[in-house]
């Protein structure tokens, strides 16, 4: 039986290479633990980055053959992709091994830490990231386990997604997409926002009201009229409007490019990010530091250097005139907020999206055609390539072209081009010299290497 991570010394993680399992070993690792995983990825001679880099942190690692779990292995965590009939699963379970979910696994980390829970439908990394960042900066020293790398923990040759600090506070990402938010129980939850993306608005105010009742102490955002509704006390909300009043307002937004200023509490705020939605981020960050003893300045000074998380509106470069930006945005919200980020940097943009699952973008494709719809201005254009298909047994019974069909049938400048790799060719006569190109699509792990060689036949 493990009920916290003091009854284990030697857990080997199923899917190591995952973004949210690569995130927990690497903490595991850092706190002491003899950590080692396996990944479908890994194969003998073939060069896996990841794994390198896991490896270089002393994460031993092995092919997906059940040749690294041992009977000194004590406990197997492993996420809800991975099937029970998987060799491993097979294996732990003949040698009385305990298996852990993900989820059920950060859920004993943050009981061993002071934690602070970031949870929402959106900006959830980014806002991670932020408040890291201030703390950091702040001496606080803390701990993160997030879903994505910041680019200031990447420079150090680490993966980017967890860091081990010494002092008390932890910073999580709270994924409400599989219900295990339900399980934290963090010293401060943050709520940043409720829109439909994995599940109806109904379930999910389900959830993050038991999250909130969960949280010692609860944040949330005014100026979103679901997220406001569950608050604990406006005085420790944040709002980004002068409709919605809370004990942390911010106004005054102005952006220049790739730079955006506003206000906090009279405070002066400056990025080297575009978009409302980072406004958004930034407030909720300093919410949470401000009531961790953070003054307002220091929070100020930290954001002013932060340098944000891969694939999340990450800048590639200039070309013949042509921005090129990165950005993991795959639900509706985050689709439009990317694009009305990019606006103000040009007069035309052209975004191009991957949907991710066919149940996931069937559900989600009246949503997909409004907010889309809403957001493209008469000069902007929207592509899409085929779903990406993760394997499995989903029912193929909708495409992509049919989200481009639907936005074409409102007057809006949709293309379908169904191989991603002939995008750029055929995309090419409609960049003008003074254009956004903006890559979007989440969970397919070439989406970074699709990126590299887009900027570099551009």
């Amino acid at each position: 039986m493990i009920s916290s991570i003091s009854d284990f010394k030697n857990p080997f993680f199923i899917g190591v290479a995952g973004t949210g399992m690569s995130a927990l070993a690497q903490y595991l690792k850092g706190i002491g633990k003899e950590v080692s995983g396996s990944d479908r990825f890994f194969a003998p001679g073939v060069y896996n980055e990841t794994q390198e880099k896991l490896e270089a942190d002393g994460i031993r690692c092995f092919v997906q053959d059940g040749s690294g779990i041992t009977e000194a292995t004590d406990l197997v965590v492993c996420s809800t992709a991975i099937e029970d009939t998987v060799v491993e699963v097979q294996k732990a379970k003949q040698l009385n091994i305990p298996i852990l979910r993900r989820s059920e696994l950060l859920a004993l980390i943050a009981a061993s830490r002071k934690t602070i829970a970031v949870a929402g439908t959106s900006g959830k990394s980014t806002t991670s990231a932020m408040l890291f960042d201030i703390l950091e900066y702040a001496g606080l020293q803390p701990s993160i386990i997030s879903g994505a790398g910041l680019i200031s923990i990447i420079r150090e040759g680490k993966i980017g997604n967890a860091k081990v600090g010494a002092g008390e506070l932890l910073v999580i990402e709270a994924d409400e997409s599989d219900g295990s938010i339900v399980q934290y129980k963090p010293e401060i939850g943050l709520l940043l926002n409720i829109d439909k993306d994995h599940q109806e608005i109904d379930e999910l105010l389900r959830i993050f009201g038991i999250f909130k009742n969960n949280s010692h102490r609860f944040i949330t955002n005014q100026s979103h009229p679901l997220a406001g509704a569950l608050t604990a006390g406006i005085a420790n909300d944040f709002s980004t409007d002068n409709k919605h009043h809370a004990g942390y307002q911010a106004i005054d937004f102005k952006q220049e490019g790739m730079e955006i200023r506003f206000t906090i509490n009279h405070q002066l705020f400056s990025l080297h990010l575009p978009g409302k939605h980072n406004m958004e981020n930034a407030v909720a960050a300093t919410a949470v530091a401000h009531q961790l003893g953070v003054e307002l300045a220091i929070c100020a000074a930290a954001l002013k250097h932060y340098e944000g998380i891969y694939r999340r509106h990450q800048v590639l470069g200039r070309k013949h005139g042509v921005w090129m930006i990165d950005d993991y945005a795959h639900n509706p919200v985050k689709c439009a907020a990317a694009i009305a980020a990019c606006q103000p940097i040009a007069p035309k943009v052209v975004a191009w999206f991957q949907p991710h699952g066919y149940k996931p973008t069937k559900f989600l494709r009246n949503d997909f055609v409004k907010e889309l719809a809403a957001v493209l201005r008469p000069e902007d254009e929207i592509w899409m390539s085929e779903i990406f298909y993760a394997g499995g047994t989903a029912v193929r019974d909708i495409s992509a072209n049919d989200l481009v069909n639907d936005l074409k049938a409102l007057g809006k400048q949709a293309f379908f081009v169904e191989q991603r790799n002939q995008f750029i060719d055929t995309v090419r006569p409609h960049l003008d010299k003074n254009t956004v190109l903006l890559l979007m699509g989440a969970r397919d792990p070439s989406l970074e290497q699709f990126a590299k060689e887009s900027w570099e036949k551009l």
